[in-house]
């Protein structure tokens, strides 16, 4: 039997919104997400799986997770 397809998922982050806190990279439970520097990045697109944890526990809400 075929696998079904994998949802894809489009994460974007404020720069002017990030403060660098971490706190999204931190609750990502497939590294999806790494610090670059003092804001927050994208590592891996293809790992996201869309759970919204990043979104959820910005303070600053400067990250957001769509369907692609």
């Amino acid at each position: 039997m075929a696998e079904p397809a994998k949802k894809l998922w489009r994460i974007e982050i404020s720069e002017k919104l990030c403060k660098g806190c971490g706190i999204c990279v931190d609750f990502c439970p497939t590294n999806a997400l790494k610090m670059s520097g003092t804001i927050a990045a994208i590592s891996d697109l293809d790992a996201c799986t869309g759970c919204q944890l990043c979104d959820l526990r910005c303070p600053d809400f400067a990250i957001q997770v769509f369907p692609r």
